[in-house]
């Protein structure tokens, strides 16, 4: 049995139905599929058309997936490297700024759930929820109010 291979659009479609992608994320992941200059184009602009590549979609999806488990810095990195719009960007990372010290406490409470004994695990604390994309202000409120503190 012999199958023909998928067309752009096909393949697309595939990455679509797996998870939202954004335009610059199918280009790169496609770009390599492409037989003549301009079809990748050609058939990303139908996708668009019919609304099926959509930024806010991704957004949301990325917020819905992510956010509760990583910092607003970390999900502005992965927002900023799916290549959207710098608008985009902003409007999500406002969002979530303002539940920042809550996403930080849950995250804290399932890792740890008490407050540190001394320096080191202090320390350990504060380099967990660092990694985890929070700033500073939110690690600092959570792990010196224990998860009990409200802002």
């Amino acid at each position: 049995m012999v199958t023909t291979p998928l067309s752009l659009k096909g393949r697309a479609l595939r990455l679509l139905s797996a998870r939202e992608h954004s335009r610059v994320e199918l280009e790169r992941k496609l770009a390599q599929y492409e037989e003549e200059p301009g079809a990748l184009a050609k058939a990303l602009d139908e996708l668009q058309a019919k609304g099926f590549i959509n930024e806010q979609r991704v957004v949301e999806s990325v917020l819905n997936r992510r956010s509760a488990k990583l910092g607003t810095a970390r999900i502005r990195q992965e927002l900023q490297g799916k290549g959207l719009a710098p608008e985009a960007v902003l409007d999500a990372i406002a969002q979530l700024r303002a539940t920042e010290v809550e996403r930080a406490r849950e995250v804290w409470r399932r890792k740890f759930g008490q407050p540190p004994l001394d320096a080191a695990e202090r320390g350990k604390q504060m380099r967990f929820l660092a990694s985890r994309g929070f700033g500073g202000d939110a690690i600092r409120k959570v792990v010196s109010g224990g998860g009990d503190e409200e802002e």
